[in-house]
């Protein structure tokens, strides 16, 4: 099979690039010819099976030059009329999709759908029912633009509490609804059933094909130790909706027990405060770290801590800590509930209720063999479902639906 995968950025900057490039990996190693399309640059070790486009100018500076980057970027004629072309080239079966907006923008559907090349959508976010991609603004869960209220995005200003943004979002959003650019995509893959179900309450009366395609992981691949030191950890973002401020809050209820805390981002200056402020010395912020420095980290912690107050799809933070054997203490949100079974790979908490995570905390700091078990039976699980040969069933089992579903649609 002939596959052209289609994501905004080919540079690895998070998770959703490791899944578009895990993707085409697996799709290579069973066989099937794949091409890829991103926005960037040309780097030593690029392959040599993508086309690279520049990325829009939408933070140009000058307001012109912004306001005349909005147009392109809700849908782009010209990328349809370049996509047009190289399906001319590489003549796919079908087109994979990840996230595209701004960069690549929808009109790429568009382009495959004139050619009657049937579209996968992989939704690591919300972005296709919500404007801001995040069901979440202002430290609350929001579901106002449900029923195609989109104008509620500007009174909540819920993109980046940025007016002139929330404007673009809304009306990117109205457009997108109007031109139908979701019902040109044959079948979407969702992570976790949470984000699938959202989204069928989002699309009453719209019946779409979709089904569940986890994050490609070889957990197996990853060697676990039996060391369960008397530390907690976070590692990730340190962003608001991550809901880190929560452990701070914690921290003073938890008999002194020591949280480390890897990573950076915009709320670190404000947790930081909050633990000067607080007076309290468990709480260590260790800086972001990668590779072998945070597998040194990880590998040695009683426990994961994954506070999130918006709704995570699939938090590729829990597939390294089972994977390396160890529990999650995870928020009550999203596709969390769906890694991490209370009580037997972790425990799952209210993150409105610092109480509550604080018993959770104190359960593990605690009981080091509960820990440890929980944390065994995680790897167990993991080793399971997230591997090679799993994931490629799944991806296709996703195309052989998108193929039928075409043809149905087709009559």
């Amino acid at each position: 099979m002939r596959v052209l995968l289609a994501h905004k950025f080919h540079e690895l900057t998070g998770g959703a690039e490791v899944f578009f490039h895990e993707t085409e990996k697996a799709l290579r190693a069973a066989g099937h010819d794949t091409w890829m399309l991103a926005t960037g640059k040309k780097q030593p070790g690029t392959p040599d099976n993508v086309t690279l486009w520049d990325a829009p100018a939408y933070d140009a500076p000058g307001l012109l030059a912004r306001a005349a980057s909005v147009p392109p970027a809700i849908y782009n004629p010209r990328n349809k009329a370049r996509m047009a072309a190289l399906l001319d080239q590489f003549k796919p079966d079908l087109l994979h999709v990840f996230a595209t907006n701004v960069h690549l923008s929808p009109a790429i559907f568009s382009a495959a759908h004139d050619r009657r090349i049937p579209v996968v959508m992989s939704c690591n976010d919300y972005k296709h029912i919500c404007p801001n991609y995040k069901l979440f603004h202002h430290q609350k869960i929001c579901t106002e633009c449900q029923g195609g209220k989109f104008w509620r995005a500007v009174a909540n200003k819920c993109c980046k509490e940025n007016l002139p943004l929330s404007v673009a979002s809304m009306t990117e959003a109205y457009i997108h609804n109007s031109l139908k650019v979701y019902e040109k995509i044959a079948h979407f893959t969702f992570s976790s059933e949470f984000m699938a179900h959202k989204t069928e309450e989002f699309w009453q009366g719209k019946p779409f094909s979709w089904s569940k395609m986890r994050n490609p992981f070889n957990s197996a691949a990853v060697t676990a130790t039996d060391k369960y030191d008397g530390y907690g950890l976070y590692f990730g973002r340190l962003i608001d909706e991550k809901g880190v401020d929560r452990i701070v809050q914690a921290a003073d209820r938890i008999d002194n027990f020591p949280i480390k805390i890897v990573g950076n981002g915009p709320d670190q200056q404000r947790l930081e405060k909050m633990v000067a402020e607080r007076g309290l010395t468990n709480i260590e912020f260790l800086g972001p770290r990668w590779g072998a420095e945070l597998d040194a980290v990880l590998e040695n912690a009683r426990f994961v801590i994954v506070p999130s107050l918006w709704h995570e799809n699939f938090p590729y933070v829990i597939n390294q800590s089972f994977a390396a054997a160890r529990p999650v203490i995870g928020a009550h949100r999203g596709g969390i509930t769906e890694l991490v079974e209370h009580g037997q790979r972790g425990l799952i908490f209210d993150p409105d209720n610092i109480e509550e995570l604080a018993q959770c905390i104190r359960a593990l700091a605690q009981d080091i063999q509960l820990a440890r078990s929980m944390g065994q039976r995680a790897k167990q699980w993991s080793d399971s479902v997230f591997s090679p040969d799993v994931f490629l069933k799944e991806i296709e089992t996703a195309y052989d639906t998108a193929f039928q579903t075409y043809r149905n649609h087709r009559g």
